[in-house]
């Protein structure tokens, strides 16, 4: 039943002044100022909330920086490349005025022994060889970049409201505490509902509370989980691509209503999906 009494004592203490005191090296006076209890809560919240988003901006600006600089090393190898292709093209030129002489002799004329106008073959192929190798590298980082963002979930499986968020919650059935390990979006039966990376089916069929489920294996580590759906739309061992239908909206399984039961786990572990709604990793 709930304790009126109780409220009011707990309001109380919540509003209680707390007088925070700054004392200067200098001999200037103290500062004084009261603030409430639950202010200076609030206060360390957001303090921390600031820290978290400042340290996750941080984050993808370092991984940023990092793509740029390697991106600005392949640039350079370009430069460096046609540098290489105009040397080729130059002695593709010198080449073909020697031979337009007609005979041996106007060839062996004209032919400039003298070291300022030679073409330096051995030098030009192993340049090629350089070369090559710095592209092959360089399509096979970008390759794996887009393999990973590939892999990686992005936004939601379905539109709708998200009912139950990820983590700390009281069951909807059996009323306990227990650990939300997904989101449930709540969307009206028959919905599609879509990858949100590519992969391949690793399950489709009924998993007892979670109904018809589908499991997807991304790759890098990722896989996500689609949960209570009417029917299932793929089967064991088809690749989907992000967008794809893999099931339809339903109340299957221990479920109060139509909705998707959404789960995202990286390295063997649940993941809060909320991280991953603008594709962020």
């Amino acid at each position: 039943m709930f304790d009126i009494h109780k409220l009011k004592t707990l309001c109380k203490k919540a509003f209680t002044p707390v007088t925070i005191m700054l004392i200067p090296h200098s001999n200037k006076r103290p500062l004084n100022f009261k603030m409430p209890s639950i202010g200076i809560f609030v206060s360390i919240i957001l303090l921390c909330i600031g820290t978290l988003y400042v340290l996750s901006v941080a984050v993808d600006a370092f991984e940023y920086q990092a793509m740029k600089k390697k991106l600005n090393y392949y640039s350079n190898q370009f430069s460096e490349l046609k540098v290489t292709m105009s040397a080729l093209k130059n002695a593709e030129n010198e080449f073909r005025k020697l031979f337009s002489l007609g005979s041996k002799e106007k060839v062996l004329e004209n032919l400039d022994t003298s070291g300022s106008g030679s073409i330096d073959m051995e030098n030009i192929r192993q340049e090629i060889e350089k070369t090559i190798k710095e592209v092959s590298e360089i399509n096979n980082y970008l390759r794996l970049q887009k393999d990973i963002y590939l892999a990686t979930p992005k936004g939601i499986p379905v539109e709708g409201a998200i009912t139950s968020p990820y983590g700390k919650r009281e069951h909807p059935m059996s009323g306990d505490e227990d650990f939300h390990t997904g989101l449930d979006i709540s969307a009206s039966p028959g919905n599609s509902v879509r990858a949100t990376a590519d992969g391949i089916v690793s399950f489709s069929g009924w998993n007892s509370g979670s109904g018809n489920l589908v499991v997807l294996e991304h790759g890098f580590g990722f896989s996500t989980f689609y949960a209570h759906n009417r029917m299932n739309a793929v089967k064991v061992g088809q690749k989907v691509k992000r967008g794809n239908v893999i099931s339809y909206v339903g109340s299957t399984g221990n479920a109060t209503g139509p909705h998707v039961h959404y789960e995202i786990w990286k390295d063997g572990n649940p993941v809060n999906p909320n991280n991953y709604k603008e594709g962020r990793s």
